[in-house]
């Protein structure tokens, strides 16, 4: 392990008349002797702390260090080591911030929280929030609410680990392009506008003081790079956490949050693009429609007999909402029950007595008012469907379009990882019915979890991934969809259930009542 921040163990000479060598210099020189492959340099603001620790411990102890690509930065002098170095892992998310506290001394996990990205209040979204900042002194607001909102996350986490605050020494940063913009106080206003360029895709370490944090007075942060206004540091990210890079046989990553992200490659090549399908998938477009979290229904089931609804929220208790993957569910069980047809239209013929009308009109009654949590019923109305599926012929327009332009076939994938809360809780075979995921064996897909945490947390623990980092934004492919006619062709062509050419996916039973 090589972390973000180590601790070296030095022991030198005390001065003397015969070594009149300044304090700071006797500690880079010894410190030399232990690793003589990087540099030691000593920040102005830590040069006197570091050295009244020196020369307070007997000119021997253990050096606290920020391993960085100049060199390490020594920032402290311990007269003995702790027995927990903390780090902070940040999946800086555009609805939901979640984190874990990391002991870069053995890579333990110490503790793990999430909360509201507080920024909702300026904008549920990122054009909103990027249309916020243009305001007067819009920008500020929003650096100054993320920075409130990470502090918060950092007091609970070091809460739950019997630690203060201020003795976390590190904060590792994934999230996409305009989240992170907004974390540093950058303009986004290029973001959204041709040819949409980042301000910078790579941001230098700086200190978490400097964000407003009150961590560690040298705690130092490092932001996972961006490929463009569209692929965020978060990518980068699931492509650490699933070695998609570092495999022969190619591989693709899918990744659902506020845009749907994906990677196709191997260890030689890599291409990439990102497209809006994901709101309808995490709660953003549904009215009923919530995260993946307590009271969300995550799976769905209908008996064809009876019209039985059976159903399952992700804690167990009453329904408060659904969440993506019980919404794919959902719309599966309607195919194949045929309560709708291929275009996503209700047909309320069949079993009527699940049909009401609303103020967004027809509606299916997922779970009645006397089941759930709120005390109103669980729908979901036809305004919902159409929604649900633009979302799903764009992910599957997106994924065909990214393969087309390597001249591959699904076929030919060895692995489909699936990140996020969509792809721990989604289930690829009801996926393949809509014709959102491809028709390929189910064991081609591979669940990944938080993606953007993991990748966080591995930089905080290793430097070959710190480097290689760096190295994959040189080595991507983008593909721009916002300019790309095949993928407004291939989305026209995905708007049918499973689609319009059947037999793309011949394991579904095809429907033609349209």
């Amino acid at each position: 392990m090589q972390p973000l921040v180590k601790l070296i163990y030095v022991e030198a000479d005390p001065p003397s008349l015969g070594d009149n060598t300044g304090d700071i210099d006797r500690l880079k020189k010894i410190a030399l002797t232990t690793d003589s492959g990087k540099d030691f340099f000593v920040p102005f603001r830590q040069m006197s702390p570091v050295a009244r620790n020196f020369r307070d411990s007997g000119f021997k102890g253990w050096l606290v260090v920020n391993d960085l690509t100049p060199g390490y930065e020594i920032v402290d002098f311990l007269a003995e080591p702790p027995d927990v170095l903390p780090g902070m892992a940040l999946d800086l998310g555009t609805t939901h911030l979640e984190a874990s506290l990391v002991n870069m001394l053995d890579g333990t996990i110490i503790a793990r929280a999430n909360r509201e990205n507080s920024q909702i209040n300026y904008g549920a979204d990122i054009l909103s929030r990027i249309h916020f900042a243009a305001r007067d002194d819009g920008l500020s607001r929003l650096q100054k609410e993320i920075s409130s909102c990470i502090q918060a996350l950092a007091v609970e986490l070091a809460g739950r680990g019997g630690l203060k605050v201020e003795n976390i020494r590190s904060l590792a940063v994934s999230g996409n392009t305009t989240m992170v913009h907004l974390l540093l106080n950058l303009d986004p206003y290029y973001l959204i506008r041709e040819p949409y360029i980042p301000l910078v895709n790579a941001p230098e370490p700086c200190l978490a003081a400097e964000l407003g944090l009150n961590f560690h007075q040298a705690a130092v942060v490092w932001i996972l790079p961006s490929v463009g206004s569209y692929f965020g540091g978060d990518l980068i990210a699931g492509i650490l956490a699933s070695g998609l890079d570092l495999k022969e046989e190619t591989s693709m990553l899918i990744d659902v949050g506020t845009n749907a992200e994906v990677v196709l490659g191997n260890r030689d090549w890599l291409i990439a693009c990102a497209g809006a399908a994901g709101p309808a998938l995490e709660g953003g477009v549904a009215r009923m429609g919530m995260r993946a979290g307590p009271g969300a229904i995550e799976h769905v089931a209908i008996s064809q007999d009876s019209g039985e609804i059976r159903y399952q929220t992700i804690d167990g208790g009453r329904a408060r909402g659904i969440c993506g993957s019980g919404i794919i569910d959902l719309v599966a069980a309607f195919y194949l029950n045929r309560i709708i047809d291929i275009r996503g239209k209700y047909r309320p013929v069949v079993f009527p007595e699940r049909f009401i009308e609303t103020v967004d009109g027809l509606a299916f009654v997922v779970v009645p008012a006397t089941e759930a949590a709120d005390g109103e019923p669980v729908v979901l109305t036809q305004v919902d469907l159409d929604a649900m599926m633009r979302s799903k012929a764009a992910m599957y327009a997106i994924l065909t379009t990214l393969i087309n332009q390597v001249g591959l076939e699904f076929s030919d994938l060895r692995r489909i990882y699936v990140a996020g809360a969509f792809g721990r809780h989604i289930d690829p075979e009801q996926a393949i019915t809509l014709g959102m995921l491809p028709d390929l064996p189910l064991d081609t897909f591979k669940a990944i979890g938080n993606s953007s945490l993991n990748g966080a947390e591995r930089i905080l623990l290793e430097r070959q991934d710190r480097e290689r980092c760096i190295e994959l934004i040189h080595k991507i492919t983008y593909l721009e969809l916002n300019v790309n006619q095949e993928f407004m062709i291939r989305f026209s062509g995905s708007r049918f259930i499973p689609h319009t050419d059947q037999s793309l996916f011949p394991s579904v039973p095809y429907f033609n009542d349209a």
